[in-house]
């Protein structure tokens, strides 16, 4: 049995959770989310909190069972906390603002890139106190959607391995290779 699908999920107090058939919803001050439960798995609520069980003990029923204890275990955090991705803009000239709901690029092409936000996401444009650099969060209470809508951010300009100028995750490291002139030098 799975190590993790064999904790309990504590309930939020500010959260509100239903199983119907095979779906769990849950409803809390973020909003409301559901998730479908595959066939080989089955959950329960009991004494404010959430039990999940694979049903019999085939290979891909123990296989699933900690994927949807922490499918679930996302499910309250995102509806009670949300998710939170902040991305990092590097490079002179580049920067990034909003338009009514939609996020602006300004990212070194000839044209500013307008992306559009996915449903039940918003995005906030600031600045980074100590690098003066600009900052994008993206906020959500589903966290593949977040993830997913931050990659999509981050492959307007990726970082490039030579310069390191591109939109990067916060705190995520590029290792910049050495020019041509380092080889030729060397030589």
């Amino acid at each position: 049995m799975s190590h993790i699908g064999k904790k309990p999920i504590p309930i939020p107090q500010n959260v509100k959770v239903e199983i119907k058939g095979n779906s769990v919803y849950a409803e809390g001050p973020l909003g409301r989310n559901n998730i479908e439960l595959h066939p080989l798995i089955e959950a329960e609520i009991s004494d404010e909190k959430i039990i999940v069980r694979p049903k019999g003990e085939t290979k891909q029923s123990r296989a699933l069972h900690g994927l949807y204890r922490s499918l679930i275990n996302n499910l309250l955090e995102g509806v009670s906390r949300g998710f939170e991705e902040t991305l990092e803009i590097v490079g002179v000239g580049y920067r990034a603002s909003k338009d009514g709901e939609n996020l602006v690029l300004n990212v070194g092409y000839s044209h500013p890139v307008i992306i559009k936000p996915k449903p039940g996401i918003s995005f906030e444009v600031l600045q980074d106190p100590d690098t003066r650099r600009p900052l994008i969060k993206v906020k959500g209470i589903d966290k593949q959607v977040v993830g997913q809508q931050a990659a999509e951010i981050r492959a307007v300009r990726p970082p490039n391995v030579y310069l390191g100028k591109g939109i990067r995750y916060r705190g995520e490291v590029v290792h910049l290779k050495p020019g041509k002139a380092a080889k030729a030098g060397g030589a």
